[in-house]
């Protein structure tokens, strides 16, 4: 009989603790909410179209760096080549 009256009290105090963690969980968790979203409306913001011109200008400056648009200068500078060939003897 004492053991179910103290799993009672037990599990009666362990829920009743656990609610104002859960509170405070929330309740930070919401703080760190607000601060992201503070931090994000304080971000220094442009144009789409400003945007899209500064990109178009760093493509048009880089683009003799490209791989993709100029190749590889050689077969071994190719990161990507298969370096092993498979053969079935």
């Amino acid at each position: 009989m004492f053991k179910d009256g103290f799993v009672v009290l037990t599990s009666f105090f362990l829920s009743s603790v656990k609610e104002p963690l859960k509170r405070m969980s929330s309740i930070q968790q919401r703080r760190k909410v607000v601060e992201q979203l503070r931090r994000e409306a304080s971000t220094k913001r442009i144009n789409v179209s400003v945007a899209v011109e500064d990109l178009k200008k760093y493509v048009q400056e880089h683009e003799s760096e490209d791989y993709i648009l100029v190749g590889f200068h050689s077969q071994k500078a190719n990161p990507f080549r298969e370096k092993n060939s498979c053969s079935i003897l």
